[in-house]
């Protein structure tokens, strides 16, 4: 009986030992370091992203600005436009509105190397390369926009004005679907064609004509006629 239950205990301490010993404590340092190691790198991942979204959104609304151009026009009259400068993707377009209260929208691509021209009583939109001269206005007023200029007066009999004929070549239909941002949305419910410099029309009417003024003390009237296909 003695030697039975010796045996009893033998067995009986056996798997004791087995599960109640010592433990490996190598292993647990391991996980937490991991654990550890694994969450630091998710707060970091998402404080980033956070302050990515924050640091966007006032690049994306200081990037835009509007400077207003008013130069005497005749005596108690007035020309006031306005053109909203986007820095970030080199956009500029004007806003002109004409003495019967139409208003144009010219917008100047720079990174494209496009002007578009969009009168406010129709859906036509009439393009043309950008020039020397439209680079530079464009840098005055990009400049003018850096620094903080919301307002610019031009001097009347300082201001040099001059006129721009554009022949509409009607055979040049373009596509609106083929233009890219923001030309595409601007274009996209009607025609869209190609312009070119040209004399002046012979024997043909003056389409429409667009005044724009730059800060540079410069107006430019622009007209459009259809040349003959």
């Amino acid at each position: 009986m003695v030697g039975c239950w010796k045996r009893s205990e033998t067995s009986l301490e056996d798997p004791q030992c087995m599960h109640c010993g010592p433990i490996d404590s190598s292993r647990f340092p391991h996980r937490v370091f991991w654990g550890s190691l694994t969450a630091t790198v998710l707060i970091i991942i998402i404080a980033l992203i956070v302050s990515g979204k924050v640091a966007l959104q006032p690049e994306t609304e200081s990037s835009l600005q509007v400077v207003r151009i008013t130069v005497p026009d005749a005596p108690a009259a007035l020309i006031n436009q306005s053109a909203l400068v986007d820095k970030h993707n080199n956009i500029v377009t004007y806003y002109v509105t004409s003495q019967t209260n139409h208003t144009s929208t010219v917008l100047f691509d720079i990174n494209h190397g496009l002007i578009c021209y969009k009168p406010d009583d129709q859906d036509t939109c009439f393009l043309r390369q950008m020039e020397t001269s439209d680079y530079e206005n464009m840098h005055v007023l990009l400049n003018e926009s850096q620094q903080q200029m919301s307002q610019v007066w031009l001097v009347g009999n300082e201001t040099q004005r001059h006129t721009e004929f554009l022949g509409v070549l009607a055979g040049s239909h373009v596509k609106a679907s083929t233009l890219q941002e923001p030309l595409h949305t601007l274009c996209q419910q009607g025609p869209v064609y190609w312009t070119r410099k040209a004399d002046g029309p012979k024997e043909r009417l003056i389409y429409f004509c667009i005044d724009i003024c730059f800060p540079s003390n410069i107006c430019v009237s622009v007209c459009f006629y259809y040349l003959p296909e």
